[in-house]
């Protein structure tokens, strides 16, 4: 049985980011999206994060973002099915919920 996706909400990756934690944070949209909105992060679009899995950090918590949370959550659940992993986290919400809780600068689409 596959293990559920774990989440993180805007607020607490907000409070990682000030007490400056030790995480991996992963944008996996497209360049074009990161360049119109973007929250930091290193950029591993979806359709290439199989064959970049060797960029993933296993022995800290890596935050796997998108738009929404719908993608990164499928890449999530993909990396733990298919490498095993048991750090990741899905932002809740994705980019929309960091603009909409945390910084209204960044912009929605």
């Amino acid at each position: 049985m596959p293990q559920p996706v774990k989440t993180i909400s805007v607020e607490e990756l907000k409070k990682m980011m000030d007490e400056k934690a030790d995480f991996q944070l992963i944008d996996v949209r497209e360049r074009s999206e990161k360049e119109f909105a973007d929250i930091g992060g290193t950029l591993i679009p979806m359709g290439s994060v199989l064959g970049r899995v060797n960029e993933i950090e296993k022995d800290k918590p890596v935050i796997i973002y998108c738009r929404s949370g719908n993608r990164s959550g499928r890449v999530i659940a993909a990396l733990q099915e298919k490498f095993g992993f048991t750090n990741l986290y899905n932002l809740a919400g994705g980019i929309l919920a960091w603009s909409d809780k945390i910084d209204p600068s960044v912009r929605k689409y």
